[in-house]
């Protein structure tokens, strides 16, 4: 017999991550085509799992918060039940945008590193990635991204406003990841990937760094894979990119094309912010199908958008997106912020699932709180990608199935219009219900 959760959340109702009567499964009469059709033979990517972002901004939110609503917000990250089931996670090496300022681990010109210390993180960010591994049971795969080297290794002397790495501290700066990874780990933060830089092909008025493709290229084959090798680190994986899909073929054909640079690269890093493209994911797969996809950033820029709909939507869509194209993993950004949108050291206000306001000591949930909770609550680590056929406009979908034999299946309508949909499972098919402005969750169980 199959057995179906069903879980839905639709805008003009209360309806957030509600459970409702499971489909009804029959056996199909003739030969007759379901509108979306799943094929569990079919297989493709497996998941590493879904995330967020420990930002110091997020860190320090939540400490201007009641100790209530403080845990509370872990709880309905973290929670493997209660909880979105959060198991990945992303964090700065020093400092970013969303940081209360400029900072490094080291004193300036220290070229032997023999100054490098934490310590800043041990105030807001390492306590709430502690709290959050209490919650969900263990460890996070954990990806650490730069933003910027420290000012006096770069061309420009500052840590804004783009700049590059001077040759000559290559090498330095390229232990300078090691000696994060190795301090987390004595936190008993372990450190699963690192990427090269974050956002190098952007001049931002905040942290950043530029690196052309060759750059990159030559950055990670002659000095962050060997270093981070040399280390005893090899096990930490190395993301290229970290940046828009929109030139990320070029990008990734440079640094992957070389074969003692791809020796240690496991994969690309992408964002959303240059546009919905796809189909440019799936090309790199296509082209390097032996690495990896891991969605490494996307929030809604301009401020908070308390209520919006829009911003759920815009969630659901591009994680259907990138899923079906071989994406691996999904990062959001900060994980809360305050009530204005940050704090961001340059003014970048920016929206998250998760709102706190510091003044009333409120929390509010946005539509993309519930939209990420669709996926990540319901397709679990190890999970396959399943083969799934179309045969209706304006449906999103996606499927995938679990260690434990269930199959998870997302369905999203983007319309102003209700829609009735059919899914087929081999001899079966049900018909499925879904509101104007909604995403369900379907967990089938044969």
């Amino acid at each position: 017999m199959t057995i179906v959760e069903t879980i839905v959340t639709a805008k003009e109702t209360g309806e957030r991550l509600s459970p409702k009567e499971g489909l009804a499964f029959k056996v199909r009469a003739g030969s007759k085509a379901a509108d979306v059709e799943l094929k569990p033979e079919v297989e493709f990517q497996k998941m590493l799992g879904f995330g967020g972002a420990f930002t110091e901004a997020a860190a320090y939110t939540l400490s201007r918060m009641s100790a209530e609503k403080r845990a509370e917000v872990i709880q309905r990250y973290f929670h493997p039940v209660d909880g979105l089931g959060y198991n990945m996670g992303r964090v700065h090496i020093h400092s970013c945008d969303f940081a209360l300022g400029n900072y490094t681990y080291v004193q300036d010109d220290d070229t032997e590193l023999a100054s490098f210390d934490i310590s800043h993180d041990y105030k807001w960010v390492l306590p709430l990635i502690k709290d959050a591994m209490e919650v969900k049971g263990g460890a996070f795969t954990m990806l650490a991204s730069p933003w910027s080297p420290p000012a006096w290794m770069k061309t420009n002397g500052e840590m804004n406003n783009g700049g590059s790495l001077k040759p000559e501290y290559a090498e330095l700066w390229a232990r300078y990841y090691t000696k994060f990874i190795e301090a987390y780990g004595k936190e008993g933060v372990p450190i699963w990937a690192v990427s090269v830089q974050n956002e190098p092909a952007a001049v931002q008025v905040w942290d950043s760094c530029i690196y052309s493709a060759e750059e990159e290229r030559d950055f990670v084959k002659n000095h962050l894979g060997p270093v981070m090798r040399g280390a005893g680190l090899s096990d930490v994986n190395i993301v290229i990119w970290d940046h828009n899909r929109d030139i990320m073929v070029e990008r990734a054909s440079v640094v992957l094309s070389d074969p003692e640079a791809a020796q240690y690269v496991w994969g690309t890093g992408i964002h959303w912010y240059g546009g919905e493209e796809f189909d440019k994911v799936e090309k790199v797969h296509d082209l390097f199908p032996d690495k990896h996809l891991l969605f490494t950033e996307g929030c809604q820029e301009g401020g908070v958008r308390l209520g919006e709909w829009f911003t759920g939507e815009r969630y659901g869509r591009n994680m259907i997106g990138d899923l079906n194209a071989w994406t691996e993993g999904y990062l959001d950004w900060n994980l809360v912020l305050d009530e204005t949108g940050g704090p961001n050291h340059v003014g970048n206000l920016c929206d998250a699932p998760i709102i706190a306001d510091t003044t009333t000591d409120e929390v509010h949930y946005n539509s993309s709180y519930y939209y990420i909770g669709h996926f990540s609550k319901y397709i679990a680590p190890g999970a396959v990608r399943i083969g799934l056929e179309f045969g209706v406009e304006g449906i999103l979908s996606t499927a995938f199935r679990n260690p434990d034999g269930s199959i998870a299946v997302v369905l999203m309508n983007e319309g102003e219009a209700k829609r009735t949909v059919t899914l087929g499972l081999g001899g079966e098919i049900a018909t499925c219900e879904l509101a104007a402005h909604s995403i369900t969750t379907h967990l089938i169980s044969l």
